[in-house]
């Protein structure tokens, strides 16, 4: 007899195939559901907003089910939840999710995926996002916070809520990068409709999510911003790493526009809310 949880996973796992094999990786969303987004004095669109990614990316690109916890040990007969996160109980849990990655594989190479699980294992000393380190690209797009675009048709600029990530997108090509940063140097272009950003100079210290699928600083990320209407578009970004992976591959993912009319990016520069965290060792004792 299969045991309920099985069942489930099972069910999860077939749910996952089935919309994978329904389309969802199609080039074009179906027919009918694209208005004509709105646009600027110049023809192009206007993306112009507070955008925000609705799924579970940032907890892992691919397809997975839920489980108690990001960080397990063992337990008597099965891994149970870490120490430290077993308090947060259902707030700790991760939520199921179908990945965002095309093929659902990322093409690691033998030993940058002996790192991945390494990461993995070791969630709570290692992903960046718990230290509030910068994001990095593609992974503030699909944070659980907001970012804001602001756009005209000499200048783009995108603003994000967590820990005050800004992009300059340059219109015109500076040339190679001057250092490797948490949120590199981005150039943009439009072609037609879309726009299409070409991301380098990123540094070796993000994290695509909190699994820990991780990157170089050879890593270059092409990123293709398509309105589908005047509130959502679809997001794809094109990632290349001969450092770490055997090949280039592809996400993909809406985007949704906040339609409040009081929306608005709030702070969360989240650098003193980890001080504790990163130097509470350091404190003096009284003697």
């Amino acid at each position: 007899m299969i045991a309920p949880r099985a069942v489930r996973e099972i069910s999860i796992a077939v749910l996952t195939a089935l919309v994978v094999a329904a389309g969802f990786w199609s080039t074009a969303p179906a027919e009918g559901q694209a208005a004509r987004p709105a646009r600027l004095a110049d023809g192009k669109p206007n993306l112009n907003g507070i955008w925000q990614a609705l799924n579970t990316a940032n907890y892992d690109l691919l397809s997975h089910n839920a489980k108690a916890a990001l960080a397990f040990r063992a337990g008597p007969v099965v891994p149970v939840p870490a120490a430290p996160v077993i308090a947060f109980g259902a707030v700790g849990a991760v939520p199921g999710g179908v990945g965002i990655v095309e093929g659902d594989e990322i093409p690691y190479l033998p030993e940058a995926a002996k790192k991945q699980k390494a990461n993995q294992e070791d969630w709570l000393n290692r992903d960046p996002e718990i230290k509030c380190y910068l994001p990095g690209v593609p992974r503030a797009n699909y944070l659980p916070h907001p970012f804001q675009i602001l756009h005209s048709d000499k200048a783009i600029f995108f603003s994000y809520e967590y820990a005050g990530a800004v992009r300059n997108i340059y219109l015109k090509d500076p040339g190679e990068a001057p250092v490797d940063s948490w949120m590199g140097q981005s150039v943009g272009k439009w072609e037609g409709d879309t726009l299409v950003v070409t991301v380098t100079g990123l540094n070796d210290q993000t994290w695509f999510d909190r699994a820990g699928n991780h990157h170089t600083e050879q890593m270059k990320v092409v990123e293709r911003y398509t309105p589908q209407g005047p509130d959502h578009l679809w997001y794809e970004a094109t990632i290349e790493d001969p450092g770490t992976f055997s090949r280039p591959w592809k996400i993909r993912m809406p985007l949704y526009r906040h339609i409040n009319p009081n929306a608005r990016l709030n702070q969360f520069k989240c650098v003193e809310f980890v001080e504790e965290l990163l130097y509470g060792k350091l404190r003096k004792t009284a003697q």
